[in-house]
């Protein structure tokens, strides 16, 4: 796999050059007094928030595992679990997607296939569809960084903003790399660098795709979130799955979410989803 590989050699270059190599690739200076002033001048994303009116809100101390997984279920859609109707083309409310041709021969192909159902196991939706799950959001802000913690699957997003550069060559992950920087009141996050898993596109994308996030506040309680798609290879023009609004809970804490734990979704031999609506043995009540 391409992390293997990519680790083999920065371990090798270390070991050829004293370790600086490695040293200079993941370290950073230690936050001083200034940077943690300057922190305390940007606008405030610090705490818990919730898309208004969405799933999740009910029972803040509620279970995890079975009770997530039948509300996953229920709101899974298209591949990825929980996709805005902004990935389907705003469900004919709107532009779908302008694919060139070779990529839509592509979508036309992937049409003809059953839907992906690997949510129904358990596996997460990458980016966006990550930032698109009925359930809340904890952000933190630490000097030169903003981390993201999804109560959905408990994913975390690290979004780096110490002012280095997008990367030449990432490997591909689920959410890739996020690099972010502050435009007056506005975090503009650039991600690069996707593994091909679900996350909650309608359309088929290339290696080159980003994603381009801006958020706001608009209110001290409201953050508004801007995402755009932008892929040379796969789009005619920026597909733009519009904004997405989270109202801030100041009294809430995100609760654990383990979602094979009670996990009464499954996958048949034909690739179709169903629930399990007897309680599994041994899983908790």
């Amino acid at each position: 796999m391409k992390p293997t590989r990519t680790i083999l050699l920065s371990l090798l270059a270390a070991l050829a050059f004293g370790g600086t190599a490695l040293a200079q690739r993941f370290t950073r200076p230690a936050p001083t007094p200034a940077d943690w002033a300057a922190l305390g001048k940007l606008p405030d994303f610090t705490g818990v928030w919730e898309t208004p009116l969405g799933g999740g809100g009910g029972g803040r101390a509620g279970a995890a595992g079975g009770g997530r997984a039948g509300a996953q279920a229920a709101g899974r859609g298209t591949a990825g679990g929980g996709a805005p109707a902004a990935a389907r083309g705003r469900g004919g409310r709107g532009p779908a997607p302008s694919l060139t041709p070779e990529y839509a021969a592509k979508a036309q192909a992937r049409a003809a296939t059953p839907p992906d159902e690997s949510a129904t196991n358990c596996l997460p939706p990458g980016l966006p569809g990550i930032m698109t799950q009925p359930y809340p959001y904890e952000i933190l802000m630490t000097p030169g960084q903003v981390t993201i913690i999804s109560e959905a699957y408990t994913h975390v997003r690290h979004i780096y903003t110490d002012g280095r550069p997008l990367p030449a060559d990432p490997d591909p992950t689920f959410y890739g790399t996020s690099i972010g920087r502050w435009e007056d009141n506005t975090l503009v996050v650039e991600t690069v660098g996707f593994e091909e898993v679900p996350r909650g596109l309608s359309f088929p994308y290339s290696d080159k795709m980003k994603i381009v996030e801006r958020f706001r506040l608009t209110d001290a309680d409201t953050l508004t979130i801007e995402t755009t798609i932008h892929d040379p290879e796969a789009l005619t023009a920026p597909f733009s799955m519009g904004t997405r609004t989270l109202r801030r809970h100041r009294n809430w804490t995100i609760a654990e979410y383990v979602c094979e734990e009670n996990n009464r979704n499954f996958v048949d031999a034909e690739g179709k989803a169903g629930v399990k609506l007897a309680n599994p043995l041994g899983a908790p009540r």
